[in-house]
């Protein structure tokens, strides 16, 4: 994989940092939520920046990739940043999403973490 160089890469919440200066992403398992999903160690930097996008979104906008395959990314980088949310959001808050809008977050879940399932299969295989 070639990283681009002297690009700017959103990590979320009006944080940026050159791509080329990343040296390493750990996704955040403990204490993961809206806001808390990468730690992104940067080249001179003592301690790690908390990023809200997922190591996989970061990792995509930091290689070279041809134009449709960096569509693709997008809108898969999308669709994870979208069921990591949706994760967050408890039941009680679901039921009344549901009732109020009309809006079922555990079938948007589900079509999302299947579409996602499919791709990483499709890239496997």
């Amino acid at each position: 994989m070639e990283i681009r160089e002297n690009t700017i890469i959103p990590l979320g919440y009006g944080k940026f940092v050159r791509s080329d200066k990343i040296v390493a992403l750990d996704p955040i398992e403990d204490n993961r939520g809206p806001g808390r999903r990468t730690l992104v160690y940067i080249e001179n930097l003592k301690n790690p920046i908390v990023a809200s996008r997922t190591e996989t979104s970061i990792l995509a906008n930091m290689s070279k990739s041809p134009k449709e395959v960096l569509e693709a990314t997008s809108a898969m980088e999308l669709l994870q940043d979208i069921l990591d949310d949706i994760e967050q959001i408890g039941p009680m808050l679901r039921k009344s999403i549901l009732d109020e809008a009309g809006l079922d977050l555990d079938r948007i879940q589900g079509k999302i973490e299947e579409i996602l399932s499919h791709d990483l299969d499709s890239i496997d295989g």
